[in-house]
């Protein structure tokens, strides 16, 4: 190819950086905490590099071969050089489109099993979490960044990544081939950078605030939609629809207002470019042709300088979307971040006391235990011999769960200790310690799945004949013969299918099946149906028998044959002793009697 006969010296090159220096909390570090997970697959990700630079090498080639054809072939009427190389053409065309593929098709995996491992170390991160966290969370909330910001950051990776890696290299492979063509045309068409420079900072200035805001307000809204959805009934039964849709109008509409303005401004980044890109063009058709008059440059030159200023302004595009993107990822990975760098439960000592065989003995000294700064428990202190059945009566409020959560390390006294076999229950492994318990809640939550798989989840290696026997034992056996498909009946989510009685003798026989030390009955027969409650406590018998138990019921006839009853009042135990010996006090417990035989 003809080149111009004088070159004026070229501009000095200067970097120029399109960010403006971000404002969101640690954002290169979390960008390099980001990046840090794509770092595990080196091997991978360079073949993906190594692609992007083939990809992007010939992305160049092709204009600038049409440039020859036009000066060396068009122009001199060179038909057989022309055939040549219009083939050579082709070639480049199929290996730039090849080596795209291939570099999507390996980031598309990459990214994939990043996020994975994204998700995988945030769900096991939850299940390490103190009980405290989600007492102050949303649930629904929760599942956003486990769905929701995993999901951005994985979009943000599938394409982020090439986009940034081949618009800098094909920038940097474009200015080199026009400042060696003509460094004049070069100035010219680079001075549109101030330009963009200018309109980036304005627009992304905006665009990071709004986004972090859609990313909490999504959050917020799937929060709210969670919980409405599981309190439905409760809904249903107050006709709060309209409330409740009213809520949510709000909330969307804030979802709604952030999200639009977001993308609004980011929607100012293609418009700005074409601008731009029809700006370069004409600059480049101007001066060019009047270079070209001149003798400066060739034909040829402008159709390359041409064609490269579209491909010049396209990379700065690619750079300004995809900076739109990754705030936007950014934001999400804050989220997650967020969550995995919240303190896990105190890591357990590899010295903690073993405990192959429990008798039961349970003791509580001198606990003392405030829940953020609300005194909960106050000196509390008892003691119960193994098989003993103690009972835990008082208002709500009163600190009667607390117990039970102290009890298995859910939670850790403030001051005092608590004690199992007379191991202070702080040098108990929790795992250890739980493998003890057997539990039977107020709420008996159930898994989707067969009933004999929520049964045998009191322990997973129970054999068939085990889980029934499991389930004779807790009066449960009779109603689950009479479905439709036995033990292998199918639980929708949450148990629901079958009635609150019916999950709570799933529940004992899953306790029954885990064959525990000690167990705690946490209202366990409330909301049941006087017939369905004599099945229960004729299970609840079977299950007690030769067992240490802690029990919470606010149906007192259930308790009445308790080896001791506590009666708390504002975290303190005011009372205590069996049935009669409280009867004969005439105190507190007396009167919850008597207001219980009256009612």
């Amino acid at each position: 190819m003809s080149r111009p006969a004088a070159k004026p010296a070229p501009p000095s090159s200067r970097h120029m950086n399109f960010q403006p220096k971000p404002k969101i909390k640690d954002f290169w570090s979390t960008l390099k905490r980001l990046l840090s997970y794509l770092g595990r697959r080196k091997g991978m990700l360079s073949l993906v590099m190594l692609m992007v630079a083939a990809s992007s090498a010939l992305g160049l080639l092709g204009p600038f071969l049409v440039g020859v054809a036009i000066d060396d072939f068009i122009m001199t009427r060179d038909k057989e050089g022309l055939i040549q190389l219009l083939f050579l053409l082709g070639v480049v065309y199929i290996s730039h489109s090849l080596t795209t593929f291939l570099q999507s098709y390996w980031m598309a995996g990459i990214a994939q099993k990043t996020v994975y491992e994204m998700r995988t170390e945030l769900f096991a991160h939850l299940h390490d979490l103190p009980l405290a966290f989600f007492d102050k969370r949303q649930h629904g909330e929760l599942m956003s960044r486990v769905t929701n910001d995993i999901e951005n950051i994985s979009s943000t990776l599938n394409s982020s990544v090439i986009q940034v890696v081949s618009s800098v290299l094909t920038l940097t492979g474009a200015i080199v081939v026009m400042l060696y063509l003509s460094p004049l045309l070069t100035a010219v068409t680079l001075l549109i950078v101030p330009l963009l420079y200018m309109g980036m900072k304005w627009i992304t200035s905006r665009t990071r605030r709004r986004f972090k805001e859609q990313q909490r307000h999504l959050g917020e809204l799937n929060g709210f939609i969670e919980e409405t959805v599981s309190s439905k009934h409760i809904v249903k039964m107050f006709s709060r629809e309209e409330a409740i849709a009213q809520e949510f109008s709000e909330r969307n509409m804030k979802l709604k207002e952030a999200g639009f303005w977001a993308q609004s401004y980011s929607g100012f980044i293609p418009k700005l470019m074409n601008m731009l890109n029809n700006l370069s063009f004409a600059l480049v058709a101007g001066v060019g042709g009047l270079l070209a008059l001149n003798g400066l440059v060739t034909v040829g030159v402008i159709v390359i300088f041409a064609e490269y200023s579209r491909q010049f302004t396209r990379p700065l595009n690619d750079l300004a979307n995809q900076f739109n993107t990754l705030l936007s990822a950014i934001a999400g990975a804050e989220r997650v971040f967020d969550i995995m760098d919240t303190e896990k439960e105190e890591r357990e000592d590899q010295n903690k006391i073993s405990l192959d065989h429990v008798d039961g003995e349970i003791k509580f000294k001198d606990v003392t235990f405030s829940y953020e700064d609300t005194p909960t428990l106050k000196e509390i202190d008892f003691r119960a011999s193994p098989g003993e059945m103690v009972a835990l009566v008082g208002p709500t409020g009163s600190g009667k769960t607390t117990i039970i959560n102290l009890l298995a390390r859910f939670y850790n006294p403030d001051s005092g200790a608590v004690y199992v076999d007379g191991h202070d229950t702080s040098n108990i492994s929790r795992q250890e310690l739980r493998k003890h318990m057997g539990f039977v809640l107020q709420d008996s939550f159930l898994f989707e799945g067969t009933i004999k798989e929520n049964i045998r989840y009191g322990r997973l290696d129970a054999t068939d004949e085990e889980v029934a026997e499991a389930a004779r034992i807790a009066n449960a056996h009779s109603f689950i013969m009479k479905l439709p498909d036995g033990y292998e009946t199918k639980l929708l989510p949450e148990g629901s299918g079958i009635s609150q009685g019916q999950r709570q003798l799933l529940a004992i026989a899953r306790a029954v099946l885990a064959d525990p030390a000690i167990l705690i009955l946490d209202e366990a027969t409330s909301s049941i149906d006087t017939i369905t409650e004599m099945y229960i406590q004729e299970a609840l018998d079977r299950l007690m028998e030769g067992r240490t138990s802690v029990v919470i019921a606010h149906r007192l006839n259930t308790i009445q044959r308790a080896d001791q009853i506590l009666v708390l009042e504002r975290g303190r135990i005011i009372e205590r002793g069996s049935h009669h010996e409280l009867i004969e006090k005439d105190g507190h417990y007396a009167q919850l009697i008597a207001a219980s035989n009256s009612s």
